[in-house]
């Protein structure tokens, strides 16, 4: 959709064409935010096993299990409740790392999240 701007100051006509797809959100703001990203807990594993984002995404864990689990840093930089079926928690982490966690209830249970 072209719009049409007239500028009584100067004369000019000025044509504003919407922005390619993909280009909309980069452009649009520099404050805009990367999408979340989802880490499901379902049979006793976080899925995917590896998460790498960028400072700043929201990462967040929902339990899709029948049982609660937690998400909880190695490093103490983030640690949930218990999360029953279908509750979630979220970490926007504000600075580059490695976080290794796991679940405080099943400790067997491991993952990563890297940030760039």
């Amino acid at each position: 959709m072209k719009k049409f701007l007239y500028s009584v100051a100067t004369g000019m006509v000025i044509v504003t064409l919407p922005l390619a797809l993909g280009q909309s959100a980069a452009l649009a703001s520099s404050d805009t935010k990367p999408p979340a990203v989802e880490v499901t807990i379902d049979n006793f594993s976080f899925t995917p096993q590896t998460v790498v984002v960028e400072t700043g995404t929201e990462v967040r864990w929902k339990n899709r299990d029948d049982i609660p689990h937690t998400v909880v840093a190695s490093d103490n930089a983030f640690k949930s409740k218990a999360l029953d079926t279908d509750d979630q928690f979220s970490f926007t982490p504000a600075k580059p790392g490695t976080y290794s966690y796991f679940c405080s209830i099943h400790p067997k249970m491991t993952a990563k999240l890297v940030v760039e």
